[in-house]
Formats: structure tokens, sequence, C-alpha cells
């Protein structure tokens, strides 16, 4: 059974009551966009895939220090293992800074937080779409103007089922970004006169990886594509953990 906005509202502040250092005070989640976009399937699967389906080469994982374990099976799915803080994946190749759109499908295993916090970079600022987090409903971009996603104007709510995959989608351009959860547009973020920025918990995410919080997880089908012209590319030195 679904919760009224107020008594979802009410039950996320009891259990965020004595959460870790990555939890903050909910701000009331807005209304969902209603805005659709489908995403243009022959133009995303002619993406690079970023992920071989057997191991992860092109990837690290990087020491959060509270980590669990990570695993890759054998339908293809990268499983994130419940830890007692991030447990993620980063790239440690080349990534373009801008004008690109990357595609995956995520789900929640186990835990109520966030299943996919996608780290991208924005020119050369990186930024966090979170998917799922806050007790589990939240989504919005983690920073915008030194805000995180449970309190900026990108903040949404949204019900999510455990096992169920949802295509993840995040479009970055010199003038926005752009997120989808399947074809549901979530964010529309301009980004003149806005500071972009992550949160400390995501820093070994740089310049882009996925991660999970207290909660395990499964990736799939990881690709980017580049959309336009491209302002050079980052890449991260494999020697950092």
């Amino acid at each position: 059974m679904r919760l009224s906005q107020f008594a979802w509202s009410f039950a996320l502040l009891f259990c965020l009551s004595g959460v870790s250092v990555a939890a903050e005070p909910v701000a009331p989640a807005k209304a969902k966009t209603s805005s659709k976009s489908p995403a243009d399937k022959k133009a995303i699967e002619s993406g690079k895939p970023l992920f071989n389906g057997k191991d992860l080469d092109g990837w690290k994982i990087p020491n959060f220090g509270t980590q669990g374990e990570i695993e890759v099976q054998k339908d293809e799915t990268v499983v994130l293992g419940f830890g007692d803080g991030a447990t993620g994946i980063t790239w440690t190749k080349d990534f373009p800074k801008t004008n690109y759109e990357v595609t995956l499908e995520a789900k929640r295993i186990d835990g109520t937080d966030f299943f996919c916090g996608m780290t991208f970079p924005v020119g050369d600022s990186p930024c966090s779409f979170i998917v799922g987090g806050w007790g589990g409903m939240v989504c919005g971009l983690s920073s915008i103007d030194g805000q995180d996603a449970a309190n900026n104007e990108t903040t949404k709510g949204k019900d999510f089922k455990k096992g169920q995959w949802y295509k993840v989608r995040v479009k970055v351009t010199p003038e926005k970004i752009e997120c989808w959860i399947d074809d549901e547009q979530m964010v529309d973020q301009k980004l003149a006169g806005h500071k972009i920025s992550i949160r400390p918990e995501v820093d070994l995410s740089k310049p882009f990886g996925i991660a999970s919080w207290q909660t395990t997880a499964g990736l799939r089908n990881l690709r980017v594509r580049e959309i336009g012209p491209q302002k050079g590319t980052v890449r991260l030195d494999a020697s950092r953990q």
C-alpha cells in the first residue's frame, strides 16, 4: 500500500533520527515531473559499452573503507554488496566532460537507501544523480549550490520495488543536466548561475562511478555515447585509491 505524503515524511524522519553522516534532514518531496521523454533505443544501444558482462575490466573498486563485496554474476550483473556506507565501482579510462549520455539498469536487492548513486563529470565539476536515497524514495542531484539531493530544487520522491530493474539515463550538455528513470524525467537542471559539486562520501567515484549506500544493488547494461562536440575528456589515475 502506498503511504500518503504526510505518512511517508513522518516515517522517514523517524527512521533517520539516528543515521550516519551521509544522511541529512529530508525536505518534502516535490511533485513528480510528469514529462515523458522516451529514449532512442537504437541510439543508446550504439553507445560504448562500459561493462563487458564478464569482469570489471576498465573499472576499479574504490576503498571507501566500509564497502561491501562486489561480484560479477553469470547473468552479466554487477552486484554491489551491502556495506556500512558506500560500495561502488569507478571507471578508470577516458570519459567525456560534456555532450554525452549515460544509460544503465539498476535494482535494489536489499536495503533501504540509494541503490544507484551515479557520479559523473559536468565540465570540470562532478555531480551525482541519487536514485532511492534518504529512506528509499528520494531522487535528485547532489549537489546544487551546496544543497544535496534531499534539499534542492531537483528533489523528487518515487516508489521503488526491491528486485525490479529500473532504466537510469543521465544527459549532460553545456546548458543543463537531465535525468530519467525509465521514461519519466526526474531532473531538468540548468547550469548557468549554479555551483555543481558532490558529497564527500562519493569522492572516490570521480570522474565517473556508481555507488550504493548501505544497500545491495545490481547493475547491468552500462553504456555511454557522445551526443555533440566534445570539449575534452577526463581520466582517473588508476593508482589513486
